[in-house]
């Protein structure tokens, strides 16, 4: 089922709706925390610090949205009731973050902190590139139907991220491009898995 099949199907149902903003909330909420967690104890960087921030607002931001379609209070927490294709939401991230660190341990035989940054770069690169096709695609049809959940100031910020990423993985390898492209088919597997799992729970399949 394409993407937009997918939000089509979502945004028709507010309560439908409302947990699929609930999910994005947790899977914005689980990058800021990978962030934090794969940071140096003192060589953090300016940038390190704003992209965490910034995925942790974006987690707030989206849990805010919900009150355009529903109550916040009918969505208290991550857990199973409140979310979307649950395990597929819980396990999106971090399979990919294990799987990455699979690939720098196996290539570049990297290991410590070096390996916790080299991830951090390759992971949030290819969750980048994939928010800039997913949040413009979402607000399209935001805006087809009029909703007054609004994706704009996410993209403008995600847009931000993906320009500090490259610059990022440029002083990080000459071959960054190669290592990038690695992380990004193992992103796209775990996308596709993630939406199927969405369709099946809508019963669109």
């Amino acid at each position: 089922m394409k993407l937009q099949e997918i939000f089509r199907n979502i945004i028709a149902n507010d309560s439908l709706h409302a947990r699929f903003l609930n999910t994005l909330s947790l899977m914005e909420n689980t990058g800021a925390r990978k962030i934090s967690a794969s940071e140096d104890k003192t060589k953090v960087s300016y940038i390190v610090l704003k992209h965490a921030a910034e995925e942790a607002r974006h987690a707030f931001y989206l849990k805010k949205q919900i009150q355009k379609v529903g109550k916040i209070a009918d969505f208290p927490t991550y857990e199973n009731p409140y979310l979307i294709a649950p395990f597929a939401s819980y396990t999106y991230l971090h399979t990919l973050d294990i799987q990455v660190c699979r690939y720098l341990k196996s290539s570049l035989k990297l290991s410590g902190s070096d390996l916790r940054y080299a991830a951090y770069l390759l992971v949030t690169y290819a969750i980048e590139v994939r928010a800039d096709e997913l949040y413009p695609a979402y607000q399209e049809l935001l805006d087809e139907v009029s909703s007054k959940v609004n994706m704009k100031s996410i993209i403008v910020e995600e847009e931000g991220h993906l320009a500090e990423m490259i610059s990022q993985l440029k002083e990080f390898s000459p071959e960054w491009e190669t290592h990038a492209k690695i992380a990004c088919d193992i992103e796209k597997t775990l996308f596709d898995q993630w939406i199927v799992s969405i369709g099946k729970e809508l019963g669109v399949n």
